[in-house]
């Protein structure tokens, strides 16, 4: 009964209407890391970049780091909200096992299958071999650091605010929709630092960028669709971008089977979305 009691406490206590500065996010959280990353691009193309590596990785660093500390800011505000995101990093419930174990399965499981479609298309059974060598680098940190830390930053930030602050005024597609929107263009700035992953896309083929963009939306539903689920457990979200920036990095991949693996994710998508339609496009309730 106790726990009973407890369950039920926090159902009622952790409202969604309690996020209510979702503009305020937006600004602060866009803003900050378009001029520092403007900045960081424009110092990575001078003659003299190497003079201001330091200067480079602190800029990219601060825009990486500017949401988390406006949602920070948001939360400490706010006592119901600080015990709300206490709960998405410490309370477990048995649905929230599955989906941590398919926030592995899935990322990781597309990018192997992708590799093995790809074959049948004579592409490289090479494509397998484990090459430790990231398609990018970064001017002062491991790229390997910046894949796993920069997923980490990312969805704390995602997902301790902005995620439910759409989910309190829209239906969870039209929710996912804007994100993946916003996120695209929060992504824009990094394009324009030298060596980095997005510049390095924009510079290979405009179809891997299109691949990209393309790739960012189905990741944002499904990614979404598991952290809801999962209770709201924001781990599941934290593990699920940090297994497909690891994965996709971590093995000879050709870059036309990484498109193959975004139809993968959509084919997956459309099979959740037939079976769980309530889910998309109804109201969440608070």
């Amino acid at each position: 009964p106790f726990l009973r009691f407890y369950f039920y406490f926090f159902k009622e206590y952790f409202m969604l209407k309690n996020y209510n500065r979702p503009w305020f996010f937006f600004s602060v959280s866009i803003i900050i890391p378009w001029v520092l990353w403007f900045l960081a691009g424009y110092l990575s193309h001078r003659t003299d970049s190497e003079n201001h590596i330091w200067l480079q990785s602190m800029l990219m660093l601060s825009g990486l780091l500017a949401p988390i500390f406006t949602a920070l800011f948001l939360y400490l505000r706010n006592p119901i909200l600080l015990q709300d995101l206490k709960n998405k990093f410490f309370h477990f419930e048995k649905k929230t096992w599955i989906y941590l174990i398919l926030s592995i399965v899935v990322p990781f499981g597309s990018i192997i299958l992708a590799q093995l479609i790809s074959v049948f298309f004579w592409y490289s059974w090479e494509q397998f071999y484990i090459s430790w060598q990231p398609t990018f680098s970064s001017a002062l940190f491991s790229a390997w650091f910046v894949l796993i830390f920069a997923a980490i930053m990312e969805e704390i930030a995602w997902h301790s605010y902005w995620m439910d602050s759409l989910f309190a005024r829209k239906k969870f597609f039209i929710a996912c929709i804007i994100f993946a929107l916003y996120w695209a263009f929060w992504h824009s700035p990094l394009a324009t630092i030298k060596w980095y992953y997005h510049s390095n896309l924009v510079t290979e083929w405009w179809l891997y960028s299109l691949n990209f963009v393309v790739s960012m939306f189905v990741f944002v539903f499904l990614i979404n669709y598991f952290y809801l689920k999962s209770g709201r457990n924001i781990w599941v979200a934290i593990i699920f971008h940090a297994v497909a920036n690891v994965s996709n990095e971590l093995f000879a991949t050709d870059s036309d089977t990484k498109i193959i693996q975004t139809w993968l994710f959509i084919i997956f998508f459309l099979i959740v979305v037939y079976f769980d339609r309530k889910t998309f496009f109804e109201k969440i309730e608070n």
